[in-house]
Order: C-alpha cells, then structure tokens, then sequence
C-alpha cells in the first residue's frame, strides 16, 4: 500500500489531477444534450419561457438539498463564499432572463450561435488569470470546438439582419455565462461544491419575481400536463447538469471543461432531433457534428496534466 500512497502523493504534487473530470463533463454534456433536445416543448403547448424559467428555478432546490444533507448541511458562509456564490448564480439566471429579451427582438439563428462562443471568454480568462495550459491534443480540442458550437444554430440564407438591441443583448449573454464558467473555477479553489451549488439555486430563486413580472398572464398559458408538468421533467436535467459542471469545474480545467461541454450538448441535441425527426441535418449542422466528435475525443484523450500548450 505505501507505494501506491507514495505514488499517489507525488502525483497531487505535481499536479495531476483523476480523470474523474471527465465523467462530470461527459455527464453534463448527457443531461444538457436531452435537455436541450426537449427544452422547446412546454413553449409550444403553451407555457411561457418566463414560466418556464421560474420551473427550472424551482426544480434546482431537489438536487441542492441533497447535496446539502451530504455534506452535513455545512454552508460557507464568509463574505468571500457568498460574493462568488451569488455571482455564479445571478450572471446565470441573469443571462436567461436578457436572453428572453434577446429572442424576442431579434433573429434567434444568429443569437444563439453567438451565445454560444461564450467558451471563449471562459478559455482567456482561465489562460491569463489562473495559468490554465493544456496539450497539443487539447489545444486542437478547444479550437475545434469553437469552431463547432455556431453551426449547430447557423441557419442560411436568412433575411439580412441589423445589429441592434439584439445584438447588444447577445452579447451581454456571451460574456455573463463565459464568466459564470470561469467564476465557478475560480469559486472551487475555495469553496466546497455544495456551497456552491446551494448559492446557484438561491441566486436562481431571487429572479423568480422578475420573471413573473415579464409574464403576460393576460395570453393563454397552458397549465395542463404539457405544461409545467413537462417543463418539470425537462428542466430538472438542466439542474442536475449544473450540479455536475460544478464538480467538473472542480476536478477539471475551465479551458478543457468548457469547451467539451459547450460543444458536446449541443452535439446530443442535434443527434436526438436527427432521430426525432428522421431526417438529416444540413451540411452547417453535419460539419459541427463531425468537429464536435473529433473535438470531443481529442479532449478526453489529452492527459490531464499542467503539460505546456
């Protein structure tokens, strides 16, 4: 036993880290990916997006109370603790709420394959502040995987757009989740991931107000079990998956961890809609499917180990 614990220490010190990472990111990557492939449904029957959000903010209080009765119901409570969890939570449920006003004034095939660049911020963050490198197999990983995420939603021959409010607005989203990723790294180095978790799901609870004040009670709303029902069972993988891209944040690096998530969901999506809808998707869609794949293997096969870019 003393050479495995000998061996086991010499590898915490110079920095290697398990690979348990990876199953947190691949498990994230699973519960996004069906998430997002089903996501749509309540607001097609009817349920408002606003609603919607108060659903999701509802079903993140299950997974939080049982990492809270496992860690003891132990809370970091120190101004430090708190500052980063409420920042975690609120540049999330945040961004939601601007991305309703996003969509609803502009073009959502040009919103979302922005948004979905916020790796990028996350990636340079981590590189300039936490001297985050990776290997060549995950360098190539990352860029692959950018390259990947706007084609998931590029939609062609489109209406020529202006950049406006929309825009502006995007933009905003990008930038407030790229700094929720890298806030969550940052949060892991001192915090427990329950601490965290716990101040999402509060964070998430405060915006509930807003997002009832942006409902239009006077439309129909469906509350019937396509509705809430149904936004229920979607929207708790989303909250797991949170739960699971903290502990990858935690085990994992922000620029490696990012990347394959951002990238995969979007990936199981569009393999779930393939297959929904039996038929193929366009050569934009087909190409980020094939860099998705290769990014997602060149990322899982880099050694996870502070190995120079």
């Amino acid at each position: 036993m003393e050479p495995t614990t000998t061996m086991a220490a010499k590898a915490a010190k110079a920095g290697v880290r398990p690979a348990g990472w990876l199953g947190y990111a691949l498990a994230t990557t699973l519960l996004w990916g069906v998430w997002g492939a089903f996501a749509g449904l309540p607001s097609q029957h009817g349920f408002p997006e606003t609603l919607i959000y108060v659903v999701w903010a509802l079903t993140m209080v299950p997974p939080a109370l049982v990492v809270l009765a496992r860690a003891g119901w132990r809370i970091r409570r120190e101004a430090r603790a708190v500052a980063y969890g409420l920042s975690i939570g609120l540049l999330g449920a945040g961004g939601q709420m601007v991305l309703f006003y996003a969509v609803k004034a502009g073009p959502t095939y040009l919103i979302f394959p922005l948004i979905s660049l916020s790796p990028v911020i996350t990636i340079v963050l981590s590189f300039l502040f936490l001297r985050e490198r990776t290997g060549g197999l995950g360098t190539a990983g990352i860029l692959l995987a950018l390259c990947a995420l706007p084609l998931f939603d590029y939609a062609p021959g489109g209406a020529p757009q202006s950049y406006g409010l929309w825009f502006v607005l995007a933009l905003g989203v990008l930038v407030a989740w790229g700094l929720q990723a890298y806030l969550i790294k940052l949060a892991n180095a001192s915090m427990d991931p329950e601490s965290i978790f716990f101040y999402m799901t509060a964070s998430a609870l405060l915006v509930i107000p807003v997002a009832l004040a942006m409902t239009d009670f006077s439309q129909p709303i469906n509350y019937g079990p396509s509705g809430p029902l149904l936004a229920a069972a979607t929207q708790v993988l989303n909250a797991i998956g949170a739960l699971t891209l903290v502990h990858a944040f935690r085990q994992g690096k922000a620029l490696v961890v990012s990347p394959l998530v951002n990238a995969g969901a979007p990936l199981l999506t569009t393999v779930i809609a393939i297959a929904l809808a039996g038929t193929l998707p366009g050569g934009a869609k087909l190409a980020g499917i094939v860099l998705s794949l290769v990014a997602a293997m060149l990322l899982a096969l880099q050694p996870d180990d502070n190995a120079p870019a």
